[in-house]
């Protein structure tokens, strides 16, 4: 087995590579015997539209009832919904099936115990139960059956949201599981929806299912523009990730997206804590601190988030990815559908578009998420160098080693980190100007190559 596939955050390779039947028995026979301590006997199994999770599924499935753990199959769904029927349903965790934004070759597992979904040691040890083959006994089979869970969680989010004037709306569904029944849900609410790339296919034939990228977005650009519409939501592979565009076409980068909702939430609850990810703009912490909350800055990656609202017991979270975390009136995971609605209900409460909503916050000069490719097996150690070559300087630096090191001076900052999904560090420039930003931009290129021997083009 690959053992590169149990990541961070979930288990995720290419699927007829990594993810053969064997390695998927294996998968599922760690998974009962982790959680044979917690007493689980029913969890419920979500899958994307890829086209190896039917054959998954399968066999997933018919492993685990073998270790006397009953499933409730809820088909083809997006995960946010898998994580409503852990909080929801009568179950002890669930797993989904699912390679969220990758290439249509890849697929995997996020999977739970209880309503929390693995990650980080607790995926190590998944593994490690593999590598040494040390699987509980089976026992008396559990059972399969079908439930659709789909309504009721449309009437979940139904009573937790409430917009008040229609809007004109674009969704790109990006041939994913959300097509099913997305512009259902806008419609419903009282929004003019225009729909593209409803149907699922797990081939991803229109563009990549990533809405952190703006290209991925042009065909949702071109109709709000043909439409006039008031706004145009993107969402990813699995349903978690959010892309907005405002009425003008113009991408939002998801840390402003996540800063226009904590100051709405910030009205009836002075002084929150809101919570985001280190890639974040020092926009967003200063002003969720001007608008009366507690700006807290975190680690990338959905799993830590989700454990830092509960630690912080934060109202809100969000990363540039895309994923939102809404902890107000919600159950702090992170739910694209919801994220989407709760963001028109902000703008349908106020006398403001969303761009003009966006003109009010200070703009800078900055870059998206930027990834340099670096071997897996090296890329923490570079970071440890990159820290070590920095702080030789004695520069007027505020240096940040939450996830990774960003660096801040009274120009603007810059990080460097190492992506915890792919082999590559991760990069993110912000200054007060292009000049400055250049300036940050060549200081980290000559660290870089300084401490680590690569030439690389930022």
């Amino acid at each position: 087995m690959n053992e590169d596939i149990f990541r961070e955050y979930d288990i995720r390779g290419i699927a007829d590579k990594d993810l053969t039947d064997q390695s998927v028995e294996d998968i599922a026979s760690a998974y009962a015997t982790y959680s044979h301590k917690y007493n689980i006997k029913k969890i419920c199994i979500g899958r994307d539209c890829r086209l190896s999770s039917d054959r998954i599924f399968k066999t997933l499935s018919q492993k685990l009832i073998k270790y006397g753990i009953s499933i409730i199959d809820i088909g083809l769904v997006t995960t946010p919904i898998l994580y409503y029927c852990l909080h929801c349903y009568d179950v002890d965790g669930g797993i989904m099936i699912t390679a969220s934004h990758n290439p249509s070759d890849y697929n995997g597992f996020k999977a739970a115990v209880g309503i929390n979904v693995l990650s980080s040691e607790q995926i190590q040890k998944l593994k490690f139960i593999i590598q040494r083959k040390n699987f509980i006994p089976e026992s008396a089979p559990g059972q399969i059956y079908f439930n659709d869970p789909l309504e009721s969680y449309i009437q979940d989010l139904k009573e937790r949201v409430n917009i008040q004037k229609k809007l004109k709306v674009g969704l790109d569904c990006a041939n994913t599981p959300i097509g099913l029944f997305a512009k259902k849900v806008f419609d419903e609410f009282g929004c003019e929806t225009f729909a593209i790339f409803e149907e699922p296919d797990g081939t991803f034939p229109n563009h990549h299912p990533d809405p952190s990228v703006e290209s991925n977005l042009d065909d949702l650009k071109k109709l709000v523009l043909k439409k006039k519409l008031d706004i145009g939501i993107a969402f990813d592979g699995d349903g978690d990730r959010i892309g907005v565009l405002d009425g003008n076409g113009v991408f939002i980068n998801a840390d402003i997206v996540l800063l226009i909702l904590a100051k709405s939430i910030l009205v009836n609850n002075p002084n929150a804590k809101i919570i985001g990810e280190v890639k974040c703009s020092k926009v967003f912490f200063d002003e969720v601190e001007n608008a009366g909350g507690q700006a807290i800055m975190w680690k990338t990656g959905h799993s830590k988030i989700k454990e830092k609202i509960k630690d912080e017991d934060a109202l809100l979270a969000g990363e540039l990815s895309g994923h939102i975390f809404f902890k107000d009136n919600h159950y702090g995971y992170d739910d694209a559908l919801f994220a989407a609605l709760r963001l028109i209900e902000t703008i349908s409460s106020s006398n403001e578009s969303l761009s003009e909503m966006i003109d009010k916050i200070p703009s800078t000069a900055s870059t998206p998420e930027i990834r340099i490719d670096f071997p897996e097996d090296k890329k923490f150690a570079a970071i440890e160098k990159l820290i070590k070559e920095v702080e030789k300087d004695l520069r007027d630096f505020k240096v940040t080693k939450i996830d990774g090191m960003r660096i801040e001076d009274s120009t603007g900052w810059a990080l460097v980190r190492a992506s915890n999904t792919q082999p590559a560090l991760t990069l993110r420039f912000e200054s007060d100007s292009n000049k400055n930003l250049l300036v940050l931009k060549e200081y980290i290129k000559d660290k870089i190559h300084k401490s680590t021997g690569l030439e690389c083009k930022l």
